[in-house]
């Protein structure tokens, strides 16, 4: 783990001297201290396979010990550029004895899959972590603020513990009639699960007005939940949380049930992720889009009054991205709105960053900042800055308001975090 924000290397204790005798001549040669320490036992032998056999009984947790040691995955793992972390790492951590249910490393990774994504053993950081944080939770190991989050989505069905009367509050204040399906029933083209950030935080209100305005301009048929709809619930899920998740999807689905539509689209690619890989394991299937998805195909429908004249680039969200494959859909609509010019950061696409927000990271900000010398919002953030953008572009509702702040936090405040849906709203020029 760094220390002060700094990595500290291994420290070898060595012997001063070491004499050693052919084993051919009898000629006895003295070694240096660097050389004499590979003589001693190996480390290896003080400890026992404990550590993975207690993995190996999970579910889903087994693939750790698959590790041979390549490294591949720390250079790619977003949390080893600001600590001391990645597969290898934990491999090595377990391998001498370390406890990982009862260890903060633990909770520090955020399930982005890069290391997945290059790992020859296919050890799977998205199983491991869930299997072994469930384990942890049902031996009371977990971080406070983790906690408090089970809590509220247990109480009221989303993260951040708001009434649930007041999912549709938003919609006042959005400009034009946005339909909810428990006051106007009857079949939809587009359910528009708007999901907790989009309904009750500040800044994700503002995207889902900007939202609402664009679909009723291109005429699309859709309508919300309101106060019916509860969190999907995927990042609970990753989190630990495999009971809550589960009793989400039968009440999730529930609802579901009481509506005819075609298709479900989301803001949140973690929600996007559970429609699409979880849910149908469950035995509940639906066409299911993220919002660029939807509206991607619609772009030469849309009339632009204005132009942009913004240097923007863009921030891959990981779910959406690396986990489902979706790089297009986000940068045709960016490309699309006139006067933008999108300069791509060096970690984009297959290889983007993660903003931390994954795996619960999101709620972890306070747990994680003993354990990193830097958020990893802040870290995306001065790569953002490095391309001479005046403009982070998102379509994530986690990332507005971790890069807002770590834009304030590093000294970057002239970059501004825009979501898609805001850019093209204003190029629309609806407020106008």
């Amino acid at each position: 783990m760094p220390i002060s924000g700094r990595k500290v290397p291994p420290r070898a204790i060595e012997k001063e001297q070491a004499t050693v005798a052919s084993t051919i001549s009898g000629r006895e040669v003295e070694l240096p201290a660097m050389w004499n320490r590979m003589f001693e036992p190996r480390v290896l032998t003080d400890y026992t396979p404990d550590g993975f056999a207690k993995l190996a009984e999970l579910s889903g947790a087994e693939s750790l010990e698959w590790c041979y040691g390549c490294g591949k995955c720390i250079p790619v793992c977003p949390v080893d550029l600001v600590g001391e972390y990645g597969p290898r790492k934990l491999h090595r951590k377990v391998q001498t004895g370390l406890d990982l249910l009862s260890d903060p490393d633990l909770w520090m990774c955020t399930t982005c899959g890069n290391c997945l994504r290059v790992c020859p053993k296919e050890v799977d950081m998205i199983q491991i972590m869930p299997a072994a944080r469930e384990a942890a939770l049902s031996e009371g190991n977990v971080p406070g603020e983790l906690q408090d989050v089970f809590e509220k989505t247990f109480r009221y069905g989303n993260a951040l513990g708001e009434n649930p009367r007041r999912r549709a509050q938003w919609t006042r204040d959005a400009g034009v009639p946005v339909r909810i399906l428990s006051k106007e029933p009857g079949p939809v083209d587009v359910l528009f699960y708007v999901e907790d950030y989009w309904s009750y935080h500040p800044r994700g209100q503002e995207a889902a007005r900007a939202f609402a305005r664009v679909a009723h301009a291109l005429g699309i048929d859709w309508a919300i939940l309101g106060p019916e709809e509860k969190t999907l619930g995927d990042s609970q899920r990753l989190a630990g949380e495999k009971g809550l998740f589960d009793a989400l999807v039968e009440d999730v689905t529930a609802t579901l049930a009481k509506y005819e539509f075609a298709r479900i689209a989301t803001p949140d690619p973690h929600g996007f992720n559970a429609l699409v890989k979880e849910y149908p394991k469950r035995g509940h299937t639906f066409e299911a889009l993220h919002y660029t998805q939807l509206l991607a195909p619609l772009v030469d429908k849309i009339t632009w009054a204005k132009e942009l004249p913004y240097k923007v680039t863009f921030h891959d969200p990981c779910y959406l991205g690396r986990h489902n494959g979706e790089y297009d859909a986000p940068r045709t609509l960016i490309n699309a709105i006139p006067g933008i010019e999108l300069r791509e950061m060096g970690r984009c696409k297959q290889n983007g960053y993660c903003c931390g927000g994954g795996g619960g990271g999101m709620w972890l900000d306070g747990f994680t900042r003993d354990h990193t010398s830097e958020r990893l919002s802040e870290r995306r953030v001065r790569e953002a800055a490095e391309t001479g953008a005046d403009t982070l572009v998102v379509c994530c509702p986690y990332e507005v308001s971790r890069f807002e702040d770590a834009a304030k936090s590093t000294g970057n405040g002239h970059l501004k975090v825009r979501d898609i849906i805001e850019l093209i709203d204003e190029a629309m020029d609806h407020a106008g």
